[in-house]
């Protein structure tokens, strides 16, 4: 087999074995037949124009052409011409079946179902896009080794994505594939040399003893450093784990009694697990002392650290969980009413949820497993992996029930809680901290506020609950909410705590379930589309306890219903008229959802997971953005990098020198090699075995240059010869402008596709690759060099 021929194989086995890394994304896994035939057939279009042959940039061009019309009868053959050939509504398919993918992206657990065409797309398409370029590195430009950044490119996004559980074993796969891409390399560069090294030691009988030196050197060196990658992470806690961590994404640092948890938005982790088009069951709840759960919320975690575009938990110390009771809940006092209920949990098999739900504040918890906890804000979380599938748990808490009296009566909170819970960032609409001051105007307390705020959002201010309205992340998502008056869950529990912070009282936000729908054999199942996220708000002498605004979802907590007649707010148990823009003469929903209900109506209306669960923006999340925007000024400064470059280096030769002898004779050779750079820019290729008198007579009569010119372009020979030849160096004045000189005077002969390539394609840039190739073959040499003793093949110790 040839050399080219065998890159071209190694290239096609690397980019596929990388791509095995895909694999439990989506099931079935066999997409990867179609993309390994599609990635061969695009090979061989590579290997074929290189035949020709083509310009290296055609035949990238070429496999790029191919790609396209590779893809276009399998996902779009009804939008093309004769269905083979793309035209513009190929090309908008294609663009829709992308959005769709990341559409599917966002509703799918993993593994994603493969009769998505959108995602199907996204795996054949990147795949064959990874090889495109894997292909161009290794084999059309002969640098295999910076082919390796896609490959790792391609395994990233695969590790990002999956549960961690086989990621050491897909980074086995793509490293081989990589180092036999290296190993490809290197046999084709051998060969170009012929038998230098004579093959192995052979016996008396003629039979080889081994491999080549080169080849067993290779091994070696290959071995010990994909040995050395997979098992010093191990050792290395800062790490984290490293690729042999079972999971890959452990919670806490270790199993002792350390460790933090970070600030991880758990609106995406309950997305990942639970966003699904069908409502199905995702816990069932059961009382174990004769109480009563159908109006139970479950709380996974709470947000405490606010941004200004949205609300995620703080980094916390995570610890063990407490083996008797747990602490008494920060803020709650001996004279506020309480009691203690025990609720049995069971999570359906689907369920993996890191965080566990509990009803709040928690006293104890009996569960199997590995489990952390987190004191601040009294939530368990997994430890390496651990989750909530198919567990059953019982969890002891406490019903707290304070007097409106009580909380109306509370003192200002500590200064340090004050301090952490009422922070706003600088970019806070000022409309949002505007509302809130008209809102609880008349108000004499704290609590007066929360309770006016929560009966703005739920009853008086008019807003509608709507699903469809997008989440919203930037700074003005709350103030256009308000505006707006449309949203559901996450919207009206974000703008109650950002309005409560901005009249100083201590606010989170919490994210977990509302109460579910009892079922007949007492049990209460709760379901996707039960997601929910609700305010805490902080009272002195009570602590964290929770406020319903959003219309038509849960119940009004007790505490905040007023004991005289007259009041705006109903009865949790009896309908009330929610916000709505349509007239009707039936009654409307309920704003509280209470188990009578249920039983009649067999539910409530609530948001769709995919609602109640996305953190998508109506406009583009910042990442998004910030990707669009390197990409803009990746697809601009990319064509242009040649131009930048020569530009940049022909400041540095022009620039100013020192006035020393060694300064001249640098400063005079770096004019010369940037006059010659410059004809060469024009086509006059740099003849080096000329001396600068005639190198400079050759470029004076084949780029056709005025007596100007032509007797600068001699100055700088002349100056060349002396500093090279002089007995005592001497700097010469005016060099840079004999360059300048020279440039115009080309320009003035040149045609204007001469002129084009030499400012935008520069053929001098070459000296750049050649730098880099320079530099990468010197740090193999001296890797090499720098190598142990025992890595020495035999023979050639000491």
């Amino acid at each position: 087999m040839s050399g080219p021929a065998r890159l071209t194989l190694g290239a096609w086995t690397a980019t596929l074995m990388a791509a095995c890394a895909l694999l439990p994304l989506v099931e079935p896994a066999t997409w990867i037949l179609q993309a390994a035939f599609l990635l061969a057939v695009q090979a061989g279009v590579g290997a074929a124009t290189r035949r020709v042959p083509l310009a290296r940039p055609l035949t990238v061009a070429a496999q790029a052409i191919a790609t396209v019309l590779l893809l276009t009868p399998v996902f779009a053959r009804e939008q093309a011409y004769g269905g083979l050939i793309p035209g513009p509504d190929a090309l908008r398919h294609f663009a829709d079946l992308l959005q769709q993918g990341s559409d599917d992206i966002a509703r799918y657990a993993i593994p994603a179902p493969l009769s998505s065409e959108g995602i199907r797309l996204m795996l054949i398409g990147g795949v064959l896009v990874i090889g495109l370029l894997v292909d161009a590195l290794a084999v059309t430009f002969r640098s295999a080794a910076p082919a390796g950044l896609p490959l790792l490119a391609l395994y990233s996004v695969a590790a990002g994505l999956s549960d961690g559980g086989t990621d050491w074993l897909w980074f086995l796969v793509a490293a081989a594939g990589y180092l036999m891409l290296l190993l490809a390399e290197g046999r084709d560069r051998l060969a170009q040399w012929g038998r230098v090294f004579g093959g192995a030691p052979r016996t008396p009988g003629g039979e080889p003893t081994g491999a080549l030196a080169p080849v067993r050197t290779g091994r070696r060196i290959g071995a010990v450093a994909l040995g050395i990658a997979l098992v010093v992470p191990l050792g290395l806690p800062a790490m984290n784990g490293g690729l042999l961590d079972g999971t890959g994404a452990g919670m806490g640092s270790g199993s002792g009694g350390g460790g933090t948890i970070s600030a991880v938005n758990p609106l995406v982790s309950l997305r990942d697990s639970l966003n699904v088009d069908e409502d199905r069951q995702v816990l069932s709840l059961r009382s174990g002392n004769n109480g009563d759960v159908a109006d139970l919320y479950l709380r996974i975690v709470s947000l405490d650290d606010f941004d200004g575009s949205t609300w995620k938990p703080s980094k916390r110390r995570i610890e063990p969980v407490p083996e008797d009771a747990f602490p008494t809940p920060v803020g709650l006092g001996p004279d506020v009413k309480r009691s203690e209920y025990a609720t049995t949990i069971s999570a359906a098999d689907w369920y993996a949820q890191d965080w566990l739900p509990m009803p709040y504040p928690p006293s104890g918890v009996d569960i199997r497993g590995n489990w952390r906890y987190e004191p601040v804000g009294m939530a368990l979380v997994g430890d390496h992996g651990q989750n909530t599938r198919g567990l059953t748990y019982e969890v002891r808490s406490l019903d707290v029930q304070p007097t409106p009296e009580q909380l109306a009566a509370a003192p200002e909170a500590s200064a340090a809680l004050k301090r952490e819970y009422t922070e706003l960032p600088d970019s806070l609409p000022a409309a949002v901290t505007r509302t809130a001051r008209e809102v609880t105007a008349g108000a004499t307390s704290h609590y007066d506020e929360a309770v006016k705020l929560q009966d703005y959002f739920a009853l008086t201010g008019g807003f509608e609950y709507d699903t469809q309205v997008e989440v919203g992340s930037g700074s003005q998502a709350l103030a256009r909410f308000l505006r707006d008056k449309q949203g559901f869950c996450v919207h009206f529990s974000f703008a109650m705590a950002a309005m409560a912070r901005s009249l100083g009282i201590p606010a989170r936000v919490a994210v977990g379930f509302a109460p579910g729908a009892p079922q007949a054999d007492g049990s209460v199942s709760v379901g996707l589309r039960d997601a929910h996220a609700w305010p805490e708000l902080y009272f002195e002498g009570v602590g964290w306890i929770r406020f319903e605004p959003t219309p038509t979802r849960g119940s009004t907590p007790p505490y905040t219903l007023p004991e005289t007649p007259g009041s705006s707010v109903p009865d949790p148990a009896r309908p009330s008229e929610a916000a709505s823009s349509a007239p009707s003469a039936a009654p409307s929903a309920s704003e509280s959802c209470t188990a009578q209900q249920r039983r009649l109506d067999g539910g409530c209306v609530s948001e769709s997971p995919q609602a109640a669960l996305s953190t998508n923006d109506d406009g583009p999340k910042w990442y998004t953005v910030l990707a669009w925007v390197l990409g803009g000024l990746a697809a601009l400064v990319l064509p242009l990098s040649p131009l930048l470059w020569r530009l940049r280096t022909r400041a540095v030769r022009l620039g100013a020198h020192g006035r020393t002898e060694d300064d001249a004779v640098r400063h005079t050779l770096a004019v010369w090699r940037e006059l010659t750079d410059t004809a060469w820019d024009f086509g006059i290729v740099p003849d080096e075995s000329l001396t600068p008198r005639k190198a400079a007579a050759r470029i004076v009569r084949i780029g056709r240059l005025d007596a100007t010119a032509a007797a600068s372009v001699h100055r700088v020979a002349d100056a060349v010869e002396q500093v090279l030849y002089a007995p005592r160096p001497r700097p010469t004045a005016g060099l840079a402008e004999d360059v300048h000189r020279l440039t115009a005077g080309l320009r003035t002969a040149a045609d204007r596709v001469t002129r084009l390539r030499a400012v935008f394609a520069p053929r001098s840039t070459v000296r750049l690759v050649w730098a880099v190739s320079a530099w990468w073959s010197g740090l193999g040499e001296r890797a090499l060099a720098a190598r142990p003793a025992w890595l020495k093949p035999s023979g050639q110790r000491g």
